[in-house]
């Protein structure tokens, strides 16, 4: 075991004494180490139940024969830090995340980890850690937050705070009754109730492997959650019995069985980012364009919010992951998992309650999964939509661009009501190294939905978007502003043409003039210049590569 190395011989006679004064007893040392790597935190509505879910994980290991150790890695709460200066830092806590958890692994020698996660940038920053550290571990999310109910009516986060915040700035609503949505929108711990990027993630780590059946999709705070604790617990002793390691289970196939599940489900555009992230750190090397590639073979067979009708409750009891594997059948590659059994035999036991809810490949939602890469003049590199989130009117799209060189100029914008029909709101110097950290535009794009401009305005950076977006909206456009992209030459008043059928997007201009226009662009300022994200800033690479740190 790895943890003989702090155990064992005469030599470490120092290491056991500090080890005994944490409690530990002599017999227990015999066990393999098992780190329980915990976000809890009471700043975030997904991870405030964690403590529970600690104790759940610490029977199992134990009932396993494991010696189990908990620490912790801190994580930041999309939607609170939204629209600020904090939203700067959400996304390079991946890499914190994935740093933190490879010094105190290795410097412990821990045997395996049970990774316990819930939100956006920390479930695949756990993820990372894995694929580098190589030894056996599962992954535990934390779970779904249910609905709310106002005006017995289901609510969630997305639809009835930021979309609701439009709609009050239209005079659609009142104060009074924004004020009520926004007490009723979240009931209690748990990860957004739609398919955003944290339940998106979670839905990830189980098609890929690293969690056990319905894992993903049980819910925050119910007893099952409590029971696939406990049993990833005992599972991962038996994972460093095995020898399964991370890379044994995240292969080539199982990143396809991934992505062919965010694409059938319609999940959120930031895994373009995350799922090459984790395929790098196993030495795995594909861009977005396999995302599109997919999304082409197999169809959105699930509508899910913010896209569709159903919440992650709704897909939870209709039979979760190993239903929508099953109705994939073939797209489903048979690759091992955490649980000891295959792709296959997970698929072939599970049963679809509700196909309205999962529907068969023969009658999908729509006939292509969930995200589109487009190219041309103005993303060489290539950017992401949600295309399932679309309507079909703004499938093709001929607008003026409006443009903006950060997310509070346009958003001051569009709340002054200076955004038209016809508009399209170009964000950039947003991007990883522009913004830095490349935030996520959920303000303006719920905005922009709820003063009805959904069908009429479209909204394209190089920043990203939240998992809760809808509607028109284009991210991860590469290069960057701040990496000389051609974004950074866009002027007001240009024509911008989007065809989602043709994965095209272009600024109707010359090569020639882009040229010229590019070599005389003027670059603000980056917006923090001090701190660890100015060395993030001078480190990152592009959206699409997955935002991964160089190594220089």
């Amino acid at each position: 075991m790895k943890s003989d190395r702090v155990k064992k011989g005469i030599e470490r006679a120092p290491h056991r004494s500090l080890m005994y004064a944490t409690g530990i007893s002599k017999s227990n040392l015999e066990r393999p180490f098992i780190g329980i790597v915990s976000s809890f935190t009471d700043l975030i509505p997904g991870h405030t139940g964690m403590r529970d879910l600690e104790r759940f994980i610490e029977k199992g290991i134990h009932s396993g024969g494991g010696q189990s150790f908990i620490y912790s890695v801190p994580g930041v709460c999309d939607g609170i830090s939204m629209g600020h200066v904090g939203m700067h830092y959400s996304l390079p806590t991946r890499e914190l995340i994935a740093d933190m958890i490879e010094s105190v692994t290795i410097a412990h020698a821990l045997d395996g980890l049970v990774l316990l996660t819930n939100c956006d940038k920390i479930t695949p920053g756990m993820l990372i850690a894995a694929g580098r550290l190589n030894i056996p571990s599962i992954v535990v999310t934390a779970g779904p937050m249910m609905t709310g109910n106002y005006k017995n009516i289901r609510r969630d986060f997305v639809t009835d705070t930021f979309e609701a915040m439009g709609q009050c700035q239209a005079g659609i609503i009142d104060r009074k009754e924004l004020d009520r949505l926004e007490m009723a929108a979240c009931p209690g711990q748990g990860s957004c109730q739609g398919l955003f990027t944290a339940n998106t993630m979670a839905c990830v780590s189980e098609a890929i492997g690293m969690s056990l059946p319905y894992g993903g999709t049980a819910l925050a705070g119910f007893a099952e959650k409590r029971r696939i604790a406990q049993e990833s617990g005992e599972r991962i002793c038996e994972l460093v019995r095995e020898d399964m390691k991370p890379r044994d289970i995240m292969t080539p196939m199982a990143f396809d069985n991934a992505i062919a599940i965010d694409m059938a489900l319609g999940g959120s555009t930031n895994t373009t980012l995350h799922i090459p992230a984790i395929a790098h750190e196993c030495g795995i090397k594909f861009g977005m364009e396999r995302f599109d590639e997919i999304s082409r073979q197999v169809p959105n067979i699930s509508s899910l919010k913010p896209a569709g009708i159903y919440y992650m409750e709704d897909f939870h009891f209709a039979g979760g992951i190993p239903a929508a594997m099953q109705e994939l059948g073939s797209a489903i590659h048979d690759c091992p998992t955490v649980s000891g059994l295959t792709t296959h035999q997970i698929a072939s036991q599970a049963i679809n309650y509700n196909q309205d809810v999962i529907r068969p490949v023969g009658n999908p939602v729509k006939q292509e999964g969930g995200i589109a890469v487009l190219k041309g003049n103005l993303a060489p590199l290539g950017s992401v939509i949600k295309q399932t989130a679309v309507s079909e009117a703004m499938r093709h799209f001929r607008g003026k661009a409006r443009a903006f060189n950060s997310e509070e100029e346009a958003m001051k914008a569009i709340m002054d009501k200076t955004i038209q029909a016809g508009d399209v709101v170009v964000i950039r110097y947003e991007g990883p190294k522009g913004g830095p950290g490349m935030r996520e535009m959920l303000a303006p794009t719920a905005a922009i939905m709820g003063m009805g401009l959904g069908d009429k305005v479209c909204l394209i950076t190089d920043g990203r978007f939240s998992g809760g977006t809808r509607g028109p909206c284009i991210g991860h456009i590469s290069p960057e502003a701040a990496a000389g992209g051609p974004i950074a030459a866009v002027e007001d008043g240009d024509t911008i043409v989007i065809d989602l059928d043709n994965r095209s997007l272009a600024l109707e201009i010359s090569d020639e003039e882009l040229q010229e226009r590019l070599k005389t662009a003027e670059h603000p300022e980056p917006k923090i210049q001090t701190g660890w994200l100015a060395r993030y800033a001078r480190l990152v690479t592009s959206a699409n590569t997955g935002a991964v740190m160089s190594d220089g």
